[in-house]
């Protein structure tokens, strides 16, 4: 589609992952979807267009708003646990999920809806002054507001803040390499284990996101967990479940922390119904035959399935009631108090209190103009 953007509007930065096409047009490389754009056109993400035969991104230092959240709601159970993390996001999606829980913020069309201006600098001294131990990009997919999640990353970085990224995984290889080389940890949100389901009901495709899992696990050292959201009917047989678990298992290895979540009707899909909390069971069950030692419930109250568990002694290390921390059986460096086995994760202290609680900020951080941009 075609509107009007410009590069004197301040919020929009040159970008350079793109080429040249013989035909005239424009190829934007950020991620596979690979938009081929006329002048004035948008990608279908909505915030990546050509302008002046150049890729620009329109929403540098732009967000739909900010939270503070408990780190275990994006979800991160290992990574310093039951911290604060300021949360925020922008506009528009590189996917077109139609069961998006989102959608008002990833499907937006809108650019002027983002109110909160924030420059990177600004977010980083909010998230220090407000004491959230880490930002996270959420909500819509930091791979499309790329430039500005990499600055955002190193002005936490700078303050000794961690920089969190919630994706879909779905990026080329060159922005792939590096995003996360300025990103300390991640959750994937892996939709289904069929090419099928992400064509038909993503517009994407499987493999590019197991390309990116399969990067993180053996080319970084970034923390990442993975979380499945499980859809009646559509990605939650036992077939499916038994093949992304073996392919974890087998690919990844068998301490990376597996979510799988309930699904509640929104956006296209509300004629589909919510996942009954026996679906959730079912898959952990079949996780844990597989070896994976840490798999979670989500979106129901499952005292268990928030449960982590020790793999030498099989006590319970972190008891969790809604995603907030009970229970907690770890020292400082994450080693069970009881046999001092070592639960795979970032821990660097005893767990904070955040709770439950769900905090907007409702000013803006920062009201400045974006400054530079990598």
């Amino acid at each position: 589609m075609t509107d009007d953007i410009s590069l004197d509007d301040s919020y929009t930065v040159p970008t350079k992952y793109w080429h040249q096409l013989e035909d005239g047009r424009v190829q934007c490389d950020v991620c596979p979807r690979a938009c081929r754009l006329h002048e004035g056109q948008r990608g279908l993400c909505f915030v990546r267009g050509r302008i002046d035969d150049q890729v620009v991104m329109t929403s540098y230092g732009r967000s739909s708003g900010f939270c503070i959240d408990l780190i275990e709601k994006k979800p991160l159970n290992h990574f310093l646990p039951g911290s604060a993390v300021l949360s925020f996001g922008t506009a528009g999606c590189n996917l077109a999920c139609r069961f998006c829980q989102n959608w008002d913020i990833s499907k937006s069309r809108e650019i002027d809806r983002l109110t909160a201006a924030a420059t990177p600098e600004g977010i980083a001294q909010a998230a220090q002054q407000l004491g959230c131990r880490s930002v996270a990009m959420t909500y819509n997919d930091p791979v499309i507001f790329l430039e500005y999640a990499i600055d955002v990353a190193d002005a936490c970085r700078a303050r000794g803040v961690k920089a969190v990224a919630v994706t879909a995984g779905y990026v080329a290889d060159k922005p792939r390499r590096e995003l996360f080389a300025h990103l300390d940890a991640a959750n994937v949100d892996l939709k289904a284990f069929t090419d099928s389901f992400y064509r038909r009901t993503c517009a994407s495709r499987l493999q590019p996101v197991l390309d990116t899992l399969l990067y993180l696990r053996h080319c970084t050292d970034v923390w990442f967990e993975i979380t499945t959201l499980l859809i009646p009917g559509r990605n939650d047989s036992d077939t499916e479940i038994d093949a992304e678990c073996a392919w974890i298992a087998r690919h990844l290895g068998t301490d990376v922390p597996v979510h799988f979540t309930a699904f509640h009707p929104d956006f296209k899909m509300r004629d589909v119904p919510p996942t009954p909390p026996a679906t959730l069971t079912r898959a952990r069950r079949i996780a844990l035959q597989h070896g994976l030692r840490f798999v979670y419930t989500g979106n129901v109250h499952d005292p268990e399935g928030g449960r982590t568990t020790c793999p030498g002694c099989g006590a319970a290390a972190v008891d969790r009631d809604w995603y907030a921390i009970g229970r907690y059986e770890l020292t400082d460096d994450g080693k069970c108090t009881r046999c001092g086995t070592a639960i795979p994760g970032r821990f660097d202290g005893p767990a904070d209190r955040w709770g439950r609680r769900r905090l907007p900020v409702s000013h803006a951080i920062s009201a400045d103009p974006p400054g530079g941009q990598s």
